[in-house]
């Protein structure tokens, strides 16, 4: 549900383009190679070279149930991203990510906190206390993003112009190409992604410390404090 409302969001974007008729449909897949897993996100994005408009946005990461929702989240630069705690625990999220690293501190069940990404960058999201907790917030220097579907489809609805198209995966090297969108409709080349060569790696809490064992207990927040 959550991934749909932020579809529906960017697709808002788009509309206003094809509205003024600015816009022309392109379409691709992304086929991927190497993938154990279905549940990762496929991000496409449009840069133009001509110079990107700025959308910024405000979007949603909950906590629930000990994950983040959506794991990954895209967003043009300048957006604000909340994350409500939606559990009956207490949360602490942060990143160690740069160029902008950060920490919303430890809050309570029904409190949000925010934060505003200012500079583009790939920012790893995790909560100090439960290490199982992991998210990814993809900021990007435009307003031309989509998900591609879980047949690897996408569509993008671009104004007129040359473009740097990127397919990105969290486990995968990027792959970018070079586009150029005139007034009618744009069916690319199959693009390829290849997640063969992926290795899990742990992560630290803030202090860059490893979390104590009593992280890892999937019952230590049912326990009387």
């Amino acid at each position: 549900m959550k991934k749909r409302t932020w579809i529906v969001g960017i697709c808002l974007v788009w509309t206003c383009f094809a509205a003024e008729g600015l816009a022309a449909e392109v379409t691709g897949n992304v086929r991927i190679t190497g993938r154990s897993s279905s549940d990762v996100a496929t991000i496409v994005f449009a840069e133009s070279l001509d110079g990107n408009p700025t959308r910024p946005a405000h979007f949603k990461v909950s906590q629930r149930n000990k994950t983040f929702a959506p794991r990954v989240l895209a967003v043009p630069v300048g957006s604000t991203v909340e994350f409500p705690n939606d559990d009956l625990i207490f949360h602490n999220v942060f990143s160690l990510s740069r160029p902008a690293p950060f920490d919303l501190g430890l809050y309570r069940a029904g409190s949000t906190k925010s934060r505003t990404f200012t500079a583009p960058a790939t920012y790893r999201v995790f909560c100090n206390i439960h290490p199982q907790m992991t998210a990814i917030v993809l900021v990007l220097p435009t307003p031309y993003i989509a998900e591609a579907g879980t047949s690897g489809d996408f569509r993008l609805d671009l104004p007129p112009g040359r473009y740097r198209l990127t397919a990105w995966s969290e486990r995968a090297q990027p792959v970018v190409k070079e586009i150029q969108v005139g007034a009618v409709a744009v069916r690319l080349p199959e693009l390829v992604l290849d997640e063969s060569g992926f290795v899990e790696i742990s992560h630290k809490n803030k202090h860059g410390l490893e979390y104590p064992k009593i992280a890892y207990d999937p019952l230590r927040d049912r326990r009387p404090q």
